[in-house]
């Protein structure tokens, strides 16, 4: 682990060129462990992040080495750390607050306003062989679970965190909009905590015909006048959905959820859209309902990591290409492309 040539990296440039390169393999600090990544499956954000060269309010504005889904096996400790030991198969949780603040010390880490996260510049992220981080926001996987499976812990831990809070429980009728790989993970998640009807909607009948296989009870082609598409979900459903949850973040999608939720229930906005819609901000008003932000996945990963292991949530068939490190720059292109039948990009990391 001495040689830089040991350490290759996918950097992406504010130039938005992707380069791969051999990195020198970072030191753990005393609280930090050094990871041999295993799995990193290709995120949304990180095309967000090459095509746009900025996500949300984060410009790329030095040479990052970005990606953020992953698992790995721990291959050197920091002297204060006592949970972890070489050897050990982990999951990483990518935050690393300040853990002083007033969020953080309500248990809110993930709204510390001095929060690095993995893959997000100027932050350093996994699409490498080897990346240091705070042991406190890793976490042990079972033996029966793959390293694949452990790279979908970080969009489940999404999920779980965006049921929460909506709070699904059983008996919900569900919508959900969009049917990428959030999409599918939602409705899974909502499904485990006991939603009995779910619509899946989304403008791509192969994302549809995917969620109908792994258990959507109706899927519904967009249309797009939005209150054509908020009948037909209720006319599906039956009734009114109890919550919506939009993985896309759309001014489109926005406007369906919020116009087919039910008087009191909750719409729940997972995806990073635009950042400005036009909404019908009266539906709130008349029926009293929710809208509620999701930002990563505070707490999650515990309960994402027994919802896997314990076959409550199989993750497995969503994983349908993958690459080698060496491949980093096509893996991407291919998520980037959109291409049908392509859901969660999985690149391995380790050298073979």
């Amino acid at each position: 682990m001495s040689s830089a040539a040991d350490n290759l990296s996918l950097v992406l440039y504010p130039t938005k060129e992707l380069k791969l390169e051999n990195r020198p393999v970072p030191v753990p600090k005393d609280n930090e462990v050094l990871i041999s990544i295993h799995c990193t499956g290709v995120c949304c954000t990180d095309i967000h992040l090459w095509s746009w060269g900025r996500v949300a309010n984060i410009n790329v504005e030095t040479p990052t080495v970005i990606g953020h889904e992953s698992s790995g096996t721990v291959v050197q400790v920091g002297k204060n750390v006592k949970k972890f030991k070489i050897g050990d198969r982990v999951v990483i949780d990518t935050s690393d607050p300040c853990l002083d603040c007033n969020r953080c010390l309500e248990g809110n880490y993930h709204l510390c306003a001095s929060i690095k996260c993995l893959g997000l510049p100027p932050v350093h992220g996994t699409y490498a062989r080897y990346v240091t981080h705070p042991a406190v926001f890793c976490h042990k996987i079972p033996d029966n679970m793959s390293y694949e499976e452990g790279a979908l812990i970080e969009p489940l831990s999404v999920t779980v965190h965006a049921c929460r809070r909506g709070k699904v429980t059983g008996g919900d009728k569900i919508l959900i909009c969009g049917a990428g790989t959030i999409g599918v993970l939602t409705m899974l998640t909502a499904r485990s905590m006991g939603a009995t009807k779910i619509c899946v909607t989304d403008i791509r009948q192969d994302r549809l015909d995917f969620a109908k296989k792994l258990g959507a009870d109706h899927v519904l082609l967009a249309d797009p006048d939005s209150n054509i598409c908020a009948q037909r979900v209720r006319e599906l459903l039956g009734d009114f959905p109890d919550v919506s949850l939009d993985c896309c973040g759309f001014e489109a999608t926005l406007r369906v959820a919020m116009k087919a939720t039910k008087p009191r229930g909750a719409v729940v906005v997972i995806g990073i859209g635009p950042g400005e819609a036009k909404l019908p901000i009266a539906e709130t008003m008349y029926k009293e309902i929710d809208l509620i932000g999701v930002n990563r996945f505070p707490n999650c990963y515990p309960r994402a990591i027994d919802l896997v292991a314990s076959g409550a949530i199989n993750v497995k068939p969503l994983i349908t290409h993958r690459f080698k490190l060496e491949q980093a720059i096509e893996a991407l292109k291919l998520l980037k492309e959109e291409k049908p039948g392509t859901v969660k990009v999985m690149i391995h990391c380790q050298k073979s």
